[in-house]
């Protein structure tokens, strides 16, 4: 079932998700509408807060480019994009590694806005699986990129926080339509 996406300024999108301790069918079922939700959206990621629910659940998939990234180890052993994705996850911690990368990032709860984000280059995600797999994901590129991304979300940080000071005044008329156009 797909999902409706939140918009900023929702108050759920600043919210800190709360731990995922168990997997129900519930939180299953949820996944399974998220992935259904950012396909239809043509996103590459997806967090639970963005379809109203505070806690620490989300989704990312890169799959379509798999240029997109140099190399992808699972727990050691070097994997294809095709073998992890869809990235169904809960509980995230990164650790954010070298040079950092500038690029464009887009986000699906502000979709009239994109703007150039600067974020480490690669990451080591430590995550868990729906089926209590633990994971300890190293990657660059768009798929470090998007992990990032959806874990801000799950900590209550938007990409516009990321942003310059230039932009946010660039993209101010933007935020106060959104914000003008919010029935919380």
């Amino acid at each position: 079932m797909i999902l409706k996406i939140v918009f900023y300024p929702d108050p759920v999108l600043r919210k800190v998700g709360a731990p995922v301790n168990e997997v129900t069918e519930e939180i299953r079922d949820l996944s399974s509408n998220m992935l259904e939700t950012m396909y239809d959206a043509n996103g590459v990621g997806l967090a639970a807060q963005q379809v109203g629910e505070a806690i620490q659940l989300a989704i990312v998939d890169v799959s379509y480019n798999p240029e997109c990234i140099s190399y992808l180890r699972v727990n050691g052993e070097n994997k294809t994009l095709e073998e992890i994705s869809p990235l169904i996850f809960i509980n995230p911690e990164l650790e954010l590694i070298g040079r950092k990368d500038t690029e464009v990032e887009g986000c699906l709860s502000f979709p009239d806005l994109q703007g150039d984000i600067t974020r480490p280059f690669e990451v080591k995600a430590k995550v868990t699986t729906l089926d209590g797999e633990k994971l300890v994901i190293e990657t660059d590129g768009l798929l470090a990129r998007a992990i990032q991304h959806e874990t801000d979300h799950l900590l209550g940080k938007l990409f516009i926080d990321r942003m310059s000071s230039a932009k946010k005044m660039a993209s101010k008329r933007i935020l106060k339509e959104m914000q003008a156009a919010f029935k919380g």
